[in-house]
């Protein structure tokens, strides 16, 4: 895709209310994608901060006079006129009655129903960061056998782990090990199978795709009710995972990792690159942790996947 030579940096509001419903603004008529609902706010002035930028839109659009809260993420994406930087801030805090002062519909959204409203590309790695988890945990393979390894998926449930990719032999005990593990813990945490397809359709789970899965694939293999993730190393198998409906991608190795030891590393540069391209959530995966989750939400991740880094800390 050629790069857009302009570039503008948008500053966007969450805004919540008592309820915990979410706050979306519809575009008008007049403007490029209209009719799509997004979450309010604008363009950064020169010589504006964004909590400045983000408090005026805010009045002139919906007449409130808000509080800006913390930092959610920032969203890379290119549009065919331009490229946009779209900053997230949560807005819990503010003084008046919302409505819509430019002519346009607003309304107010349970989280859980936000996937129903039609949003621009960028808005939708932020739905995603509002609704699924922020760390994806790849279990190693369990070569200390059955229980160590079922036990080490549960004490990762137990400190907070909600989305994990169950790595299991390429051999008999496959079936066996992913059904104990599902009765254990898939009332508990999001399980999804690397691969299987067939055995996630049996299970009930969700499948992890490999980057080859996906270029063999004309549609989504599992129902909606069944998540699906898929490893990607380049922009067409991004494209690829967005076009099966893949609920997320893992997109690496962004940093050198063991795990890979000769794959050449995207670097944060070239995975924002490579996101700004597609409209998925993406986690950064290849010598990530929980401590670089900021920097990853700061080049538009979802959050981050990993072996090691989370396996570990998680079973002592």
């Amino acid at each position: 895709m050629t790069s857009p030579s302009r570039s503008i940096h948008v500053v966007a509001a969450v805004i919540t209310d008592a309820r915990g419903r979410i706050l979306l603004n519809r575009r008008k008529g007049d403007s490029d994608m209209a009719g799509l609902w997004e979450f309010p706010g604008g363009k950064r002035e020169p010589g504006e901060s964004s909590e400045q930028a983000l408090a005026r839109e805010l009045h002139e659009e919906l007449g409130i006079d808000a509080e800006i809260g913390e930092w959610l993420m920032d969203v890379p994406q290119i549009y065919p006129d331009k490229r946009l930087r779209l900053e997230v801030r949560m807005v819990r805090q503010w003084k008046g009655s919302a409505r819509g002062r430019e002519g346009q519909a607003v309304t107010w959204v349970a989280p859980g129903k936000l996937g129903r409203y039609s949003m621009p590309p960028a808005d939708l790695p932020v739905v995603a960061a509002l609704r699924q988890p922020d760390r994806y945990l790849v279990t190693p393979e369990p070569h200390q056998g059955s229980e160590a390894w079922l036990a080490g998926i549960e004490a990762a449930v137990a400190a907070g782990v909600a989305r994990i990719q169950l790595r299991t032999p390429q051999a008999t005990e496959r079936e066996a090990l992913a059904r104990q593990a599902v009765e254990r813990m898939g009332r508990h945490t999001e399980l999804l199978l690397n691969r299987d397809i067939a055995l996630a359709r049996a299970l009930g789970v969700g499948v992890h795709l490999g980057g080859e899965q996906l270029l063999t694939l004309e549609a989504r293999p599992l129902p909606l009710s069944q998540r699906v993730g898929a490893s990607c190393h380049d922009l067409a198998q991004l494209q690829a995972a967005q076009r099966l409906g893949c609920d997320f991608a893992v997109l690496g190795p962004v940093q050198p990792t063991a795990t890979h030891p000769g794959a050449a590393p995207l670097g944060w540069e070239g995975f924002e690159q490579l996101r700004e391209q597609v409209s998925l959530p993406i986690y950064a995966i290849g010598g990530m942790g929980a401590g670089d989750l900021e920097t990853a939400r700061s080049h538009g991740a979802q959050g981050v996947a990993a072996i090691r880094a989370l396996w570990p800390a998680v079973t002592g």
